[in-house]
């Protein structure tokens, strides 16, 4: 094998050397390019995502400004409404007439009625003994005949004197005494009889009866029993010809709407029935303690309306022109109670309203709209002031149906 000499060796690292650098400085040239180029695309594609991202932005708003929510809306004009007051009373005879021994009374042979029972007047309910009163009846009757048979005598005695009085036989003063005794005895007959028609008077009295026709509410009497009279504990509770009443008590702000005559339907409690009456009194005055006062709403009789039973009423106090919207259209925040309604360039509004009555039919607006107003009728909810929509007008009666169906 040939040897190199170390000079050789020399000669060829050095030559390896100068290769290498100018290789290097190539390298370096390439990646400051490469850097260069990855910057510059970076900052393309950032301004290109930038302006996308902006013009996204404007695409977006642009439609969402040019796409306006559809609302249904009504004009609800103004329509007359009943106004109504709820309340609720106790059932009652409207004439509560309690029945009583009106004589000495006595022990009860005969009841002659019962508790609901329909009786006339004049019609006897209890029978009172009497015998003792019958016995003193027939001593006055006797004594009514001695009575007439002394005026008899008196009379005939003074014929007699009158006959003789011409002949000189009986005195003018014989014959005035005569006269005298004849006049008092027809005036005993005559006192007499009246001591028998007051007996027979007291003894009728101790039938007890109807004062007038009605219906029998209670009994508080047995046969047996010891009764007087004098005002003491009712023997018989009647309502007269059946009439009943509701007594209930209502807030004096309340009464200054209605009047006598005014319509009420009485639903008993427990009950499904409804029945019609009418105001026949309000109370005159008002009580200092509760601030209430008292309105008696007159009632046919009816088997289902028992006295002393509770019932509620609903009495209409009168017609109000109001504007009258769907429930849906009526919102409340938990403060006021407001609606919806579409201003100019079909912008929302938000009104706050006072609401009257509620019905079945609808909210009447006691205050807040005048009727000519586009009211939103539901999806309020989704609604805010300031916001464009697209109005769909409809008709009140048909948004009314449309509510009911729901």
């Amino acid at each position: 094998m040939k040897m190199q000499s170390p000079d050789t060796d020399r000669s060829f690292a050095m030559a390896d050397a100068a290769d290498a650098r100018p290789r290097s400085r190539r390298w370096l040239v390439i990646g400051i390019v490469l850097i260069v180029v990855a910057v510059g695309a970076a900052l393309f594609f950032m301004k290109s995502g930038a302006s996308k991202t902006a013009a996204a932005t404007q695409a977006t708003a642009a439609t969402g400004k040019g796409t306006a929510q559809r609302v249904t809306v009504i004009v609800p004009g103004r329509s007359a409404s009943s106004s109504t007051i709820s309340a609720t009373g106790t059932l009652a005879a409207r004439r509560d007439m309690p029945v009583g021994v009106a004589g000495e009374g006595g022990r009860v042979t005969a009841v002659l009625a019962e508790q609901g029972q329909w009786v006339k007047a004049g019609q006897t309910l209890v029978v009172i003994d009497r015998s003792v009163q019958t016995q003193q009846a027939a001593q006055l009757r006797a004594s009514i005949t001695v009575a007439q048979a002394d005026a008899a005598l008196a009379q005939s005695n003074l014929d007699r004197a009158r006959s003789l009085v011409g002949r000189g036989f009986v005195s003018k003063a014989d014959l005035d005494s005569r006269i005298a005794t004849r006049d008092a005895a027809v005036a005993r007959v005559a006192v007499a009889r009246a001591q028998l028609n007051e007996s027979q008077a007291l003894i009728g009295r101790l039938d007890v009866r109807a004062p007038a026709s009605g219906l029998v509410l209670a009994r508080s009497v047995e046969a047996g029993q010891i009764v007087s009279g004098g005002g003491g504990t009712p023997l018989f509770r009647i309502a007269r010809e059946g009439e009943l009443e509701l007594q209930a008590r209502l807030a004096e702000q309340d009464l200054t709407s209605l009047s006598v005559g005014r319509p009420a339907q009485v639903t008993p409690v427990g009950g499904t029935r409804t029945f019609n009456g009418r105001i026949w009194q309000l109370s005159p005055i008002i009580d200092p303690t509760s601030r209430q006062g008292l309105v008696r709403i007159a009632l046919p009789y009816d088997p289902a309306l028992r006295p002393g039973g509770f019932a509620s009423v609903v009495i209409t106090s009168g017609s109000v022109d109001q504007p009258l919207l769907p429930q849906s259209a009526v919102l409340a925040d938990g403060k006021t109670n407001f609606v919806y309604i579409i201003g100019p360039d079909n912008v929302v509004v938000r009104r706050v309203v006072t609401v009257g009555e509620v019905t079945d039919g609808g909210v009447s607006i006691a205050s807040g709209l005048n009727g000519t107003e586009q009211v939103v009728v539901s999806a309020g909810a989704f609604l805010n002031p300031g916001d464009k929509v697209i109005p769909e007008r409809r008709s009140a009666a048909a948004a009314a149906a449309a509510a009911s169906a729901r």
